[in-house]
């Protein structure tokens, strides 16, 4: 009697030592999701995604020619937005470097099957600084794709009202800090309706996840945040110029998914019943 309910024991321990040890990468991973940093209605800087919400119908935008016009009315294919102010020192330049970049690796047709808007939100800025801006990124790609981001890459001024109506509908946070702004890299995802699909986070896009982002968004479909699992599993290669998988980590993690799993089995195989001599 004693000796089998030792071994009921040993083996529920044995269990509940490996659901905890399985429970590791959940609490941590959880924990790297809900970062309130990222997340958090009372964020100051940075994204507070906004998934399945759709952007108001409310927001004036000055377009290249000087003309007033609505970004409802804009919208009318899979875009993508860009929030930007068009004389910052720092992170804006190599984001736009990178739009530039990943537009010209894609297979999709800016101005055909989607476009980028990059909205300046700082209120005194002028349309002619933006379209200065444009050239200067649109000379980063080859003949034929600056030929389509001329019509698919469109660049924008506003008011302030319109561009707060249109960061909060977006979730990008940012605070102005003597004559310049502290804000994240992000890219607001959005369908031909306005509905939000998808944010794209950081200053390096794969070319796979700028199509997936946008096909998804032309279907109207939602879908979480993919930078930190394509980053997990690729690798910049600046020799190559191009994103490569990185073995290490994929083989590491396969490696550890095996042995979680030869674990589990050796600690919940039937046991063979002991004989016993009377």
């Amino acid at each position: 009697m004693f000796f089998m309910r030792d071994i009921f024991l040993k083996k529920i321990n044995r269990t509940g030592a490996l659901f905890t040890f399985l429970l590791i990468p959940f609490f941590i991973f959880g924990q790297a999701a809900v970062n309130p940093a990222v997340n958090s209605e009372d964020v100051e800087i940075g994204v507070v995604e906004h998934l399945d919400e759709f952007l108001p119908d409310s927001i004036s935008l000055i377009n290249e020619n000087g003309e007033q016009v609505w970004l409802s009315d804009v919208i009318d294919k899979p875009t993508v937005i860009n929030f930007v102010y068009y004389r910052c020192p720092g992170i804006c330049s190599p984001l736009m470097e990178a739009v530039a970049g990943v537009m010209n690796k894609s297979e999709l047709v800016a101005g055909e099957d989607y476009q980028v808007l990059t909205i300046s939100f700082d209120p005194v800025e002028t349309i002619d600084l933006g379209i200065r801006k444009k050239n200067n990124y649109l000379g980063l790609m080859s003949d034929e794709k600056a030929a389509e981001a001329e019509k698919g890459w469109l660049f924008y001024v506003s008011d302030s009202a319109s561009i707060k109506r249109a960061t909060e509908a977006t979730g990008f946070r940012y605070r102005k800090t003597g004559n310049d702004y502290l804000h994240a890299a992000s890219l607001t995802v959005v369908s031909p309706k306005g509905k939000i699909t998808r944010y794209l986070n950081g200053m390096q896009f794969l070319p796979f996840e700028w199509k997936m982002a946008i096909v998804e968004a032309s279907k109207g479909q939602s879908g979480p945040t993919m930078n930190k699992v394509l980053r997990f599993c690729f690798t910049y290669d600046p020799a190559g110029q191009s994103y490569v998988l990185n073995f290490t980590k994929v083989g590491g993690a396969v490696i550890m998914f095996f042995a979680v799993v030869l674990l589990l089995y050796l600690v919940l195989k039937p046991k063979k019943k002991a004989k016993y001599l009377n």
